[in-house]
């Protein structure tokens, strides 16, 4: 069995959930490195010996450098109910960034206008709503600090290309080794301090209500906030 059953977070016939590590990458990308889709079909096909090609549909994704919850549909008609759920922002999406400043006010929303620019794989905030630009929106509350650093809970209300990085950022709050987006170094790993936390859905089928919360990888800084907020 591949190492990917340790970071099972949930799993039945419809769904497989998943705490990604920052290395990996959900889906095939020009890298060539072994995607997170192919190490879970594999899985399945050992476990259920399973014949012929596994069917897996990938829900939503997350930044390389970004760890946490990722949600997989073992089903068609699981993918389908999923993708509607997610259109009508019925999955909540809670994600913990770790930042370098406090944001101007301690809980607040961010609405902007975001455009991705594809050659550069980056997304700039924009005034204007230019052909291209989509709408940002993001929840964000200051739930913990250390010595140097701001730990914020995000609720991710739309899903745009890099757009807690993008948000973050242009009120002044980089994330911890996000030097695309003005944090003046990189982590040691190429990881970024952004983590999917939790999520809330109703499960695809049976309906019922589903919460998963998934841990951030070890490290000091990760292991300091998962302390204070188990602390408050």
């Amino acid at each position: 069995m591949n190492t990917i059953a340790n970071q099972i977070l949930f799993e039945d016939n419809h769904l497989i959930i998943i705490n990604k590590l920052p290395s990996q990458i959900v889906q095939g990308d020009k890298t060539g490195d072994e995607p997170l889709s192919e190490l879970i079909k594999k899985y399945i096909k050992e476990k259920y010996n399973k014949p012929g090609n596994v069917f897996l549909g990938v829900v939503h994704r997350l930044d390389r450098p970004v760890g946490g919850i990722v949600i997989f549909a073992r089903t068609s008609k699981a993918l389908s109910r999923l993708n509607q759920q997610l259109k009508n922002r019925q999955i909540k999406k809670i994600y913990w960034a770790v930042v370098k400043n406090p944001p101007p006010e301690k809980s607040g929303q961010l609405i902007h206008c975001i455009y991705r620019n594809e050659k550069k794989n980056k997304s700039f905030i924009t005034n204007d709503r230019k052909s291209g630009s989509k709408e940002a929106i993001l929840n964000y509350q200051l739930v913990g600090k250390s010595e140097r650093y701001f730990l914020l809970e995000v609720e991710l209300l739309t899903g745009r290309h890099h757009q807690i990085r993008a948000q973050l950022a242009h009120i002044g709050c980089p994330i911890k080794g996000d030097m695309k987006y003005g944090y003046d170094r990189t982590n040691p790993d190429g990881s970024i301090h952004l983590f999917a936390r939790s999520v809330e859905l109703a499960h695809p089928v049976s309906k019922e209500a589903i919460k998963i919360i998934a841990q951030p990888p070890k490290d000091q800084l990760w292991d300091y906030f998962v302390g204070f907020v188990a602390e408050k």
